[in-house]
């Protein structure tokens, strides 16, 4: 299982990068100090891979765009040192995690064909929002990898959202992830900033640096984006991806330095998550289950759910263990509800009570249950256990009306082949028999 190490915001001013600024980065001697710091721990943690998002990079509406290239390089160019280069090797595997995560979430994402990045004149060559980051820490840091991501034009909200896909995936890879988040606050801090001057400018750099002291990721999102327009900014999607990957953890938040020089703000923060909240999947599915063992009565729909687990539907499975043992496993394979949050309620009152293998959970049972829900993926036909990955992929085996199903990633479940045997001993089918095969995806929530 992979681990999301720790988030550091870093701005990108090639001013500051050594060779470029020609004397003038001392004007930024803070915002130097602490990327130095910020790298410094970096090397130490030791990642195997950086993930950083940058808005500036191929931006769309409704794509989110992570480059695919097998190495990614660049140089500075266009700020007159074209001998100042880099290079690194992409994590494609990581990436195609990423990719297939977002599309279970209804995002698109990923890279291109070389006829659509000609169409929208792209190229493989890294932005500055990735190369000034990347010139501090590369001297701390050898032997990683890289992904990089351009922040999209989609709602907060959904760049949030996005940001939970990029967690699904690195806890499902074998990486130790730190992720940057590259941008800078307000261009438009003085009467010679580069975007012109606005007094709203220097107002939402102080409320932005402030809710990322305090972890406010509620705050965050609910940034009018009037107030964002008018201050100027590039980082503010690119934080909140970043936040989105720590969802569901406690926020660690420390604040290294703010500065405007030049009319431009610049944040330097490192982020830490533990993982102490639930999902919301899970609170969900306790609360229901809860509910229904001490009052038998079934819980409605709470106003606390987000915002998608009333609009998107989706198969379900709910299961339970005690003391590491499963107590209770019920689920759908495609959405029989109304949305999620009726999806999971009932199928964790029926994991509950109604798993003809178990005897219905009594209440004094209730503390010691630990929970998981499963988001199903679409199923796509396969032809051969070859096709399978235990680890990756769920299999359902069909004969007749006889249907079994067998989520990935359980405990002593080692090939596909014992994959396959325990899915067909559950629907009652033989191994002579003849029957179909299909393939599925999950997002695991605990």
């Amino acid at each position: 299982m992979g681990k999301l190490l720790n988030g550091y915001i870093l701005p990108h001013p090639p001013i500051i990068v050594p060779g470029i600024g020609h004397g003038r980065e001392r004007e930024a001697t803070s915002t130097i100090d602490a990327v130095k710091r910020a790298a410094s721990e970096i090397g130490k943690e030791k990642p195997t891979t950086i993930i950083l998002s940058t808005p500036h990079g191929p931006c769309f509406k409704d794509y989110v765009y992570i480059m695919d290239a097998e190495t990614l390089a660049g140089d500075f160019t266009a700020f007159g040192s074209p001998n100042i280069q880099f290079s690194y090797l992409n994590n494609r595997d990581l990436v195609s995690l990423i990719t297939e995560k977002a599309a279970l979430a209804g995002f698109g994402a990923g890279g291109l064909e070389a006829s659509q990045k000609r169409q929208y004149g792209i190229n493989d060559r890294i932005d500055h929002g990735t190369l000034v980051p990347l010139c501090f820490i590369e001297k701390e840091l050898e032997d990683f990898r890289l992904v990089c991501i351009s922040t999209p034009f989609l709602s907060l909200q959904e760049t949030y959202d996005f940001g939970k896909c990029v967690q699904a995936a690195v806890a499902e890879s074998e990486e130790r992830v730190v992720y940057i988040a590259s941008g800078d606050l307000s261009h438009k801090l003085t009467r010679d900033a580069p975007a012109g001057y606005n007094p709203k400018g220097l107002a939402y750099d102080e409320a932005l640096v402030e809710k990322v002291r305090q972890g406010d990721v509620k705050g965050l999102l609910e940034t009018d984006m009037d107030f964002l327009e008018k201050a100027g900014e590039c980082g503010t999607r690119s934080i909140v991806m970043m936040l989105g990957a720590f969802h569901g953890m406690k926020l660690n938040s420390e604040v290294y330095s703010y500065e405007g020089p030049f009319g431009v703000g610049y944040l330097v923060a490192k982020i830490d998550g533990e993982d102490e909240k639930e999902s919301d999947y899970v609170k969900l599915a306790r609360e229901t289950l809860e509910t229904y063992v001490r009052s038998g009565n079934k819980l409605n729909v709470p106003e606390w759910v987000p915002p998608e687990f009333k609009t998107k539907r989706a198969g379900i499975f709910v299961s339970l263990k005690k003391g590491g043992v499963l107590r209770g496993c019920i689920g759908t394979i495609g959405p029989v509800r109304v949305n999620i949050a009726e999806e999971i309620i009932n199928n964790a009152i029926s994991a509950g009570m109604q798993d003809p293998r178990f005897p219905a959970v009594k209440e004094q049972e209730l503390k010691d249950l630990v929970y998981s829900v499963d988001v199903l993926g679409a199923p796509e036909k396969i032809d051969s256990v070859e096709e399978l990955d235990v680890k990756r992929y769920g299999v359902i085996v069909t004969s007749g009306f006889r249907r079994g199903l067998l989520l990935p990633d359980l405990e002593g479940v080692d090939t596909p082949k014992k994959q396959v045997e325990i899915a067909l001993e559950k629907a009652g089918i033989r191994s002579a028999d003849s029957y179909e095969m299909q393939r599925f995806e999950v997002i695991r929530y605990r």
